[in-house]
């Protein structure tokens, strides 16, 4: 698939067919996360790949109980993704703190928009979620203090095709040379 096709057609889905997706296939998804470019090369990134049914079950009763109730659909994905996170080398730190900008975060966005783009080029679709108890799922993968599960990644052959959700035209967000 074309790059730009695939930015035009990718969508979040939420319903999946229940058919395992091939390992190959994953791992050519970590593979794109791998090479995203990070602030100062820290490639701030780790991968908790849930594909084992029970596995994936334990998990998801735990993560979207309670308040988190509502992301819960997620269960259904044959294959969850954790990513996980730590906050960079020290020259990144420092920028972090100097900026006031989480790099490691913008990082993160970088390397699993290379995996869900590289997902959907293998004919799977994803949903990036953000709504999850991150406090349970540190403690179900007996995480260091350190690492902290920033969001996850719902992955499987798609059983819905949503339809393009509105965007903003190109002249509300563009300015060349000046803020108008």
């Amino acid at each position: 698939m074309e790059l730009m096709q695939a930015i035009l057609t990718r969508r979040s889905v939420r319903k999946y067919q229940e058919k395992p997706v091939e390992r190959e296939k994953i791992e050519s998804c970590l593979e794109a996360a791998r090479l995203a470019p990070s602030a100062c090369n820290s490639q701030p990134w780790e991968f908790i790949v849930l594909d084992d049914p029970h596995t994936k079950e334990s998990f998801c009763r735990e993560v979207f109980g309670a308040v988190y109730a509502i992301s819960k659909w997620a269960s259904a994905a044959p294959v969850i993704i954790a990513a996980v996170s730590d906050k960079g080398n020290f020259v990144s730190r420092m920028g972090n703190f100097i900026r006031r900008t989480e790099f490691y975060l913008v990082d993160h966005g970088i390397a699993c928009e290379h995996l869900i783009l590289r997902a959907w080029d293998q004919g799977l679709g994803s949903c990036w979620i953000g709504w999850f108890n991150a406090d349970k799922a540190a403690r179900f993968f007996n995480l260091p203090a350190n690492k902290k599960v920033e969001h996850l990644l719902a992955l499987g052959y798609p059983a819905e095709t949503p339809n393009a959700r509105p965007r903003k035209k190109a002249e509300e967000m563009v300015h060349y040379n000046q803020y108008k």
